[in-house]
């Protein structure tokens, strides 16, 4: 499969074409369950619009050209190269009015860390700090059991949960640094499983 240029902030939600289908944003941040992203996208894309932001970190990971060919792969460098004047459209800004709800998957420990203490210094936290409360926004934790089992993230999950922010739990099994235990990343097919199922308890 051939990498999709990115679509313009400013005609993002012009172009999109209205199939009825809800407008999903799935984020990827820097962990190694980031290489079930593909997966992931291809999850949701049976059901809705797709639109990916993937942090720095998270591209040691993901592939771009493994995705479906109709989702459309932000990074930070969009967000800079997008912007170049006053008045112009700001890319966190735009993907926050299109989407209906927003799941990041995986959550690494450092971006819990950074949305529990409101911090914005790239793409994904900046939609973060600017989404709208009204929509879901879910979650799914990956990290090493040691890291999930740090008292920093039971504080930080509570933040979260008080911001309004879906829970989707890690699960118990052999970690990709050789550990078992609990903080792996939910399957993809659980993760869209419940995202959809919450989802239209809102409608």
């Amino acid at each position: 499969m051939t990498t999709m240029e990115c679509v313009p902030p400013e005609e993002m939600i012009q172009s999109n074409l209205q199939t009825g289908k809800p407008h999903v944003l799935l984020a990827a941040t820097g962990s190694v369950a980031a290489i079930k992203f593909e997966n992931l996208c291809r999850c949701f894309s049976e059901w809705a619009e797709v639109r990916a932001v993937a942090s720095k970190s998270a591209l040691h990971f993901v592939e771009k050209s493994s995705l479906p060919q109709d989702v459309v792969l932000y990074t930070d460098d969009d967000e800079w190269a997008s912007w170049k004047k006053i008045g112009d459209s700001v890319l966190h800004i735009e993907l926050r009015k299109w989407a209906d709800l927003m799941v990041i998957a995986p959550l690494s420990a450092n971006t819990l860390g950074k949305i529990a203490g409101g911090l914005c210094d790239n793409l994904v936290t900046c939609i973060v700090r600017a989404w709208d409360s009204s929509k879901p926004l879910f979650v799914a934790p990956a990290m090493n059991t040691f890291m999930w089992s740090n008292p920093f993230t039971e504080r930080h999950l509570n933040v979260i949960a008080e911001l309004g922010i879906s829970l989707i739990p890690p699960i118990t099994k052999r970690l990709a640094c050789g550990d078992h235990g609990n903080g792996a990343m939910a399957e993809p097919s659980d993760i869209y499983t419940a995202v959809r199922l919450s989802f239209a308890k809102t409608l």
